[in-house]
């Protein structure tokens, strides 16, 4: 990756916090809008779901889930040449108390300062 494109994907986790989370449903594919904060080292993306939420029983049912996160729309004439990255992971559920739980937590809080109750 030449500099310009790696200063401009770091700018773009840096600065975006909403992603297109896609999941799969009865073998269809689902995408919905969630908050997200990357780890430290961007070897992860984590997102706080709720349990009642139809892409988190999809993401139990099928851990194989997709995450698009794109430039901000800057109104310019061609919306193609948005930056955006494109991931495919396996989603692993995280639960209060775990190791690893803590820090992730706060760096969401620091992100979304709103959720924290």
């Amino acid at each position: 990756m030449d500099a310009h494109s790696e200063k401009l994907l770091l700018n773009i986790l840096a600065s975006v916090r909403i992603a297109a989370l896609g999941t799969m449903r009865d073998e269809a594919p689902r995408v919905s809008l969630v908050a997200f904060v990357p780890a430290k080292d961007f070897s992860a993306y984590y997102v706080h779901v709720s349990r009642l939420a139809q892409h988190t029983v999809d993401m139990q049912k099928n851990k194989q889930v997709s995450l698009l996160i794109a430039e901000t729309d800057d109104g310019r004439a061609d919306p193609q040449t948005l930056a955006r990255l494109s991931i495919r992971a396996a989603a692993e559920f995280m639960e209060n108390g775990e190791p690893g739980y803590a820090p992730v937590k706060a760096w969401y809080i620091e992100r979304f300062p709103q959720s924290e109750p």
